[in-house]
């Protein structure tokens, strides 16, 4: 019985945490899928965008991924110093909030995606969304929209994998 409970008390706490919606307006973006966004509740909001994953941009140590600087520009176009909703899905290991990002009723994290500047990172997606951004995705591909005009582009993931101690690309 206190099994049961102790189920029912997660489950309920995980879904009103995915169920917060904070407004704020984006002070800065800082790459094609991590953007800062002003509160009034909040303050300072580190975001990173729910469901998908950016090329890298350039960064003083390593050169960056094809396509890492549009998207980057692509998604400060979009949202730099206008007001947004974000749909809180969680907080992660480096304490920023992963959501989707709505400007009125526009998906942001979806349009990126489509547009070919992000993947559907799938390691990360459920629900309804990963359904959604993953034929998004194959949508771009197929239409070699950004980053699929490159004939086999690395992804963000295997990316970041590269050069890192005790950890090897199979």
């Amino acid at each position: 019985m206190k099994a049961l409970i102790l189920m029912i008390v997660v489950l309920l706490s995980t879904e009103a945490m995915a169920a917060q919606m904070i407004n704020g307006m984006v002070r800065e973006v800082f790459d094609g899928d991590t953007l800062l966004m002003v509160t009034r509740q909040e303050g300072q909001l580190k975001v990173r965008l729910y469901g998908i994953d950016a090329p890298e941009t350039r960064k003083p140590d390593r050169a960056g991924q094809p396509y890492g600087d549009q998207a980057k520009r692509v998604l400060k176009y979009k949202l730099l110093g206008r007001e947004v909703q974000l749909e809180v899905r969680e907080r992660d290991q480096y304490n920023r909030v992963v959501a989707v990002v709505r400007q009125g009723r526009r998906d942001i994290n979806a349009e990126m995606v489509a547009e070919g500047m992000a993947w559907a990172y799938r390691r990360y997606l459920e629900g309804p969304y990963a359904s959604e951004y993953i034929q998004l995705e194959e949508r771009a591909r197929r239409r070699h929209q950004g980053l699929w005009r490159q004939p086999n582009p690395q992804s963000p993931w295997e990316y970041r994998m590269q050069g890192k101690p005790g950890k090897r690309r199979r």
